[in-house]
This record gives structure tokens, sequence and C-alpha cells, in this order.
């Protein structure tokens, strides 16, 4: 078993997500002792975006910076856990709240659907998600 980041590049779809990390200097960060919870977009959730923006954002460290930390909740939040917070939401690390929705699936403010839960690493756990999340 691997850390959060190594266990994201090894899986090799979240190219887009490890490249934004490194560009914020997030990698140590989810290399700690955690544990986090990441819902990670995959390479194809960022190709999503209007063209052009993810190379906007790699130039606009602070706000691509408060994006990706909006994909971090503290503690490990296995999928059963997240079953159980319908109509709730949970507190990112960037401060803002991410509205849970468990109806046909996990949806996460109601847009990016949770496609692979439970992905274990030493330092705690990823959720793949099909679309990147944007603070509101």
């Amino acid at each position: 078993m691997h850390d959060i980041i190594d266990t994201a590049v090894a899986a090799g779809s979240f190219k887009t997500l490890a490249a934004a990390l490194t560009a914020t200097n997030l990698i140590d960060t989810l290399k700690g002792p955690g544990p986090f919870t990441v819902f990670a977009p995959t390479d194809e959730a960022f190709a999503k975006l209007p063209a052009g923006t993810v190379e906007s954002l790699l130039k606009d460290i602070p706000t691509l910076t408060g994006i990706l930390t909006y994909h971090v909740v503290a503690g490990k939040v296995m999928a059963a856990d997240v079953m159980t917070m319908d109509g709730q939401s949970a507190k990112t690390v960037n401060g803002a709240e991410l509205a849970i929705g468990t109806q046909g699936g996990v949806k996460l403010n109601g847009k990016s659907t949770v496609t692979q839960t439970d992905i274990e690493c030493t330092n705690g756990v990823i959720h793949v998600i099909d679309a990147v999340l944007i603070p509101q």
C-alpha cells in the first residue's frame, strides 16, 4: 500500500491532478501522515473543463490551490460513511463546504459523481470523481 500521491500516480489516470498538485506544492502535504480523504478528478474530468481552463489555472496558483484543497477532507471517510451523509455537507481543507447527495449514487455539489470508492492508502483514502469541483 502506498500514500495518496504514489497511489494516484500509479493509477495512470490522474496526470493532470498530479501536475496541478506539483504546481501548487501540495505533493508534500498529501504525502504527509494525514489521514486525508481525496475526491480525485480523473484526466477525463479535467478535460471536461472549458478549453484553456487548466492552462490558466496552472498560471494562477492561489486559485488552483483553492480548487485542489476543495477536493480534500481531513480524516479517512470511507464510502460506507459517505452513504450516511445524504443531504449533509463536509468541510474541505480549503474551509468551504461540499454538499453530499446519495440518491442514485454519490454526488458532490449535485454535479460530480463518485465513480470509484475506497482506494485505501497509507495516509487516507481516494474516491474517484468524474468532474472537477469548483468552490462556490
